[in-house]
């Protein structure tokens, strides 16, 4: 029995790719008996195409799935194989990740690369912590969980879990590696001279520090990549970003100022709070002037990815035209001139 689709509502087949005939062709091919129901577009992110559903086996059985695929054009070029391997990887661990169920790494099926991932119970807000609707105990309560939930991916045995094999050590130099992979990516992206960013490798190079440890980096922590169901975290998502690297990596993420909207709450939860609880939970001394050269280059990656994205608008891939704004720019020169 192939896959079947049926009930597809909200289907785009306008582009590239028919996602509906698409799915079931490649579910079929992976031996997949069941039908397809509830098709439907999640929306488009500024790096991956969400399309929900649910597959219902012949005793009834439902599955709820999520099909994620590359778009034309985004602020950022990831590997689906590399994240697939890596969610499954993590599939042996504790922390609250999706089941990867299938990857058409080259897209040969789907016509982009995709992954199909099990659909997992919750709400995303990425603007949480500053919600209103929730009370000031609340939110800070789930500060200090989204705290713990970072504390929980740096402490994962990513040698245990194999993720050795499928993700390169940097070592002592993860600060300079992450330097010159994202360098890399301005070179190719860029339409035009950026002093400032070229000012801002300059710097960040001379004072690129030495890892204190090797950990499991997420690189995208944020709200926005995090299930609630209530105050309870279900799922920490999007791993596309995923390496190993440098723990204050994470921790220049979160504390940067052009992200302070989602992980910090007026006068009562801040970036040293933060810090501070991070270190509580850990048992480590944290290096602030270390995580001041994370700042700073969490701030270059944001601009880094603006110049993709303008790249992917001028031809013709993405319908928005990211650029790096003068507050990403003012945010970035003053935090190399912290250095």
């Amino acid at each position: 029995m192939s896959a079947v689709l049926t009930d597809a509502v909200d289907v785009d087949t306008t582009g590239p790719i028919d996602v509906a005939e698409r799915l079931g062709q490649f579910l079929a091919a992976n031996a997949v008996d069941g039908t397809i129901t509830d098709l439907r577009r999640a929306g488009s992110g500024r790096s991956r195409d969400n399309w929900l559903f649910d597959l219902v086996s012949a005793d009834g059985t439902r599955e709820p799935l999520i099909l994620r695929t590359d778009p034309d054009g985004g602020l950022i070029d990831t590997d689906r194989a590399v994240e697939f391997a890596v969610l499954r990887a993590l599939e042996g661990g504790t922390l609250p990740t999706p089941v990867a169920r299938w990857l058409d790494a080259d897209g040969t099926s789907i016509g982009r690369p995709s992954l199909v991932m099990r659909r997992l119970p919750g709400e995303c807000d990425y603007r949480v912590l500053r919600n209103g609707t929730r009370s000031l105990a609340e939110r800070t309560d789930l500060a200090r969980a989204f705290c713990d939930l970072l504390a929980d991916v740096h402490r994962v045995d990513w040698r245990a879990l194999g993720l050795g094999d499928v993700l390169a050590d940097p070592g002592l130099e993860a600060a300079r590696h992450e330097l010159d992979a994202w360098s890399a990516v301005l070179r190719v992206d860029q339409l035009e001279p950026q002093p400032e960013l070229e000012y801002a490798i300059a710097v960040l190079a001379e004072h690129a520090p030495t890892a204190g440890s090797t950990v499991l980096v997420h690189a995208d922590y944020k709200p926005g990549n995090i299930l609630l169901e209530g105050q309870e975290v279900t799922a920490l998502l999007d791993w596309e970003l995923a390496h190993l690297g440098d723990p204050l990596e994470d921790l220049g993420w979160v504390t940067q100022p052009l992200r302070a909207a989602e992980h910090t709450i007026d006068d009562a939860w801040s970036a040293d709070d933060l810090i501070t609880h991070y270190e509580s939970v850990t048992g480590t001394s944290v290096d602030r002037d270390a995580v001041r050269w994370w700042v700073a280059f969490s701030s270059f990656k944001t601009a880094v990815m603006q110049v993709s994205g303008l790249r992917a608008f001028v031809e013709g891939r993405a319908e928005e035209p990211y650029r790096p704004t003068r507050r990403v720019l003012s945010a970035l020169l003053d935090a190399v001139e912290e250095l």
